[in-house]
């Protein structure tokens, strides 16, 4: 799960569909690059997992409220480096995945749509798009 829109539907999708489920928000931080500007700071970090992790809690933090709205507690991961790479190295730890189709500008658009048709077509276990 990232900050966008497309991101919350797919966690929308996971509460409404599967409340019984055992859900687990994975937040991926990209490598250091001039594209992923958040993860750019983390070259600079003296513990680049525990910088990120920090990152993440703001997601973590919309991810559990908007969870709680259905009663629903959710786990949370942190992980580092190409986003659908590490997705698909969870991808067998879990029965399906759920990930939205796109982010909300056009560079997350083409980045996140993407690492969406990525998972979709790797992915040993099912995939579910929310749009």
């Amino acid at each position: 799960m990232d900050d966008s829109e497309m991101a919350q539907k797919a966690l929308e999708y996971a509460c409404e569909n599967h409340p019984d489920a055992e859900i687990t928000v994975l937040h991926v931080v990209g490598v250091p690059s001039p594209m992923w500007g958040e993860a750019t700071g983390l070259a600079l970090a003296d513990d680049p997992k525990e910088a990120a992790e920090e990152l993440a809690e703001a997601v973590f933090d919309r991810a559990r409220e908007f969870a709680a709205e259905y009663d629903i507690e959710v786990d949370t991961d942190v992980q580092l480096g190409n986003p659908a790479r590490a997705i698909l190295n969870r991808a067998e730890d879990f029965d399906a995945i759920v990930i939205g189709s796109h982010g909300g500008s056009v560079a997350d658009r083409l980045f996140v749509g993407n690492i969406a048709e990525k998972v979709f077509r790797r992915s040993p276990v099912p995939v579910i798009v929310a749009r």
